[in-house]
């Protein structure tokens, strides 16, 4: 996972309110990965209230409130499509999921919420691309869900998420993903996703009369 994949999972759920922690550094690939290694972002909502339901599985920025707290797997491979066959050759997509990551998680969390069965802590994958045709769909969704997985965020949703809550005026000299998007959109390179929503267009066709 690199450095900018990371960073735009961070500002997305910074920029909905959410308090966001990075367990470690550095990066391990010489051996097999701790617990807590295997946990790229922690998230908590303090604006959470309690009662609220579950999210859905699909997670939008309409549905980070219903978030108290998440555990984030980041899967930022950007030429690739979660298809079922992906996902049962790629066992370390779910390696996040194991109970000692899990419990590792749970202790980063404030001492009010350690002391809780942690039912509450949502198992969030962030990937590239689900299949868009019948049944590879369904299929993909069954298999994380399966395994455990809460709900999953794809990069386009949170890039236009940004890009729509970026502002122009605005100098984002502490978030390097925040200024490269205002930098882009001040040259209108990027356009806000409501901009780019495709138009209906009516057709219409003119026949002669027949004579």
């Amino acid at each position: 996972m690199s450095a900018i994949d990371e960073g735009i999972v961070r500002e997305y759920f910074e920029q909905n309110g959410f308090l966001v922690r990075q367990v470690r550094k550095y990066q391990v690939s010489a051996r097999k990965k701790t617990g807590d290694e295997e946990i790229d972002l922690l998230v908590y909502n303090p604006a959470w209230q309690r009662g609220s339901r579950k999210p859905d599985f699909f997670l939008f920025s309409n549905e980070l409130p219903q978030v108290r707290r998440a555990m984030i797997a980041v899967k930022g491979w950007h030429t690739g499509v979660f298809t079922p066959n992906m996902l049962k050759s790629s066992p370390e997509i779910f390696r996040f999921l194991a109970d000692n990551v899990l419990k590792e998680a749970t202790r980063f969390f404030p001492a009010a919420d350690a002391n809780e069965a942690g039912d509450d802590l949502t198992k969030i994958l962030v990937l590239p691309s689900l299949p868009t045709q019948e049944p590879f769909r369904s299929q993909s969704v069954a298999m994380l869900k399966e395994r455990g997985v809460d709900a999953i965020i794809s990069f386009r949703s949170m890039l236009l998420d940004l890009i729509e809550k970026t502002e122009i005026n605005r100098n984002y000299g502490k978030s390097d993903t925040l200024q490269v998007i205002r930098i882009l959109k001040n040259y209108d390179l990027l356009k806000d996703a409501q901009m780019e929503l495709p138009t209906e267009r009516a057709t219409v066709t003119t026949r002669k009369p027949k004579a």
